[in-house]
């Protein structure tokens, strides 16, 4: 086929998906109004802030030192004092009673032994049962005690944070949010169209008609982009009047990373509806897929503190690659040559993925 016959042919089958898809309300708010919806909900909800922490103080020394100490630990709301002790044992009831998430306990002669240079250690206690509250609390309030343990001793700590001042959480998940929905909306809606298809008959009466599979698939798939991409500005543009994500990069390279992830996330969901007979398959199949990839993209937790045999495994998710085109992107104002090496691995995994869908297709077909 020529390529200009291949082109009419892929214009014309976008033509009919693109009429057959806003004609149906459901799918045209799944598309377009559900991510908006979902994004305002997400990052509002997903928040990892922790602040207002429920403490106990125990000053076992009750010196002008100890209590500036315990006056300092307060002073930025993150932890707050709901009752004084002298016994460290009724911070611990309290604890295990619920009644506070943290306890300090200044232990006796710490005045004596900041006068001497000796070296002292104030006790944190916090309440695990929420490990990831419990994990950054513990950090706030080590980090707390060494920066005024070297004020007392020497000059004061002054850290310095980069690229999300503020420590906002939104910052840091909306492009993940961004990267999920697009997963989800271009990955269940594409196996769920072919599957209707084929479960209605439609799909076999196309196929009779001399448009190759490749056309036929590609025609398919490119409304779905076009979809892909209006939500890919409306949630950078929502991004940054809710939440004040920032947009310090290329939106020329930002949109080529978007247009490159939509090529793999579709391939996915043609592959899917693919080896699916039925609707309710292609829904577990996507569902079953989405799950690990949200585990193993960083999305939820960091690809460097995984296992080291899992890592590399890491690298056959698309999602994982535009993540990081996305962070680096809106964060920290990456160019075309930053993220060369994302670029180059959605493409590969894009065109890998498209290339063994449309084999399968033809095999299923035949």
């Amino acid at each position: 086929m020529k390529l200009g016959d291949a082109l009419r042919g892929i214009g014309t089958v976008a033509h009919k998906e693109l009429i057959q898809t806003l004609r149906d309300r459901r799918v045209v708010f799944q598309l377009l109004l559900a991510p908006a919806i979902q994004l305002g909900i997400f990052g509002y909800a997903v928040d990892l802030e922790v602040d207002h922490i429920p403490t106990a103080i125990v000053d076992q020394d009750h010196t002008a030192q100890s209590r500036a100490l315990a006056q300092a630990f307060f002073a930025d709301e993150t932890f707050v004092a709901r009752a004084t002790f002298d016994d460290a044992n009724a911070a611990q009831a309290e604890l295990e009673a619920g009644q506070v998430t943290a306890a300090l306990v200044i232990p006796r002669g710490y005045a004596r032994a900041l006068a001497r240079g000796e070296p002292v250690h104030p006790q944190i206690l916090v309440d695990a049962t929420d490990a990831t509250r419990a994990q950054i609390a513990a950090q706030d309030a080590s980090q707390m005690i060494v920066a005024r343990g070297a004020q007392l001793a020497t000059a004061p700590l002054v850290p310095r944070v980069l690229y999300n001042e503020r420590l906002k959480t939104p910052i840091y998940m909306v492009p993940g949010i961004l990267a999920a929905l697009l997963l989800n909306l271009t990955a269940i809606v594409t196996a769920m169209g072919l599957a209707r298809e084929r479960e209605a008959g439609t799909l076999e009466q196309i196929l009779v008609t001399p448009i190759p599979p490749a056309t036929l698939l590609a025609g398919k798939c490119l409304p779905y982009v076009l979809f892909g991409l209006l939500d890919t500005v409306a949630v950078l543009v929502l991004g940054s009047l809710l939440f004040d994500i920032p947009i310090r990069g290329s939106l020329a390279v930002l949109g080529l990373g978007a247009f490159l992830y939509l090529f793999s996330s579709l391939g996915i969901g043609l592959l899917i509806a693919t080896v699916s007979s039925t609707q309710q398959q292609a829904m577990l199949g996507a569902f079953g897929f989405i799950l690990p990839t949200l585990l193993l993209s960083g999305f939820i937790s960091p690809i460097a503190s995984m296992p080291r045999w899992l890592q590399p495994i890491t690298q056959l998710i698309p999602m994982r690659h535009f993540l990081e085109i996305l962070r680096r992107c809106l964060l920290k104002g990456a160019t075309l040559v930053d993220v060369a090496p994302q670029l180059a691995a959605l493409a590969l995994l894009g065109g890998g993925i498209l290339t063994l869908s449309i084999v399968l297709f033809r095999r299923r077909l035949a």
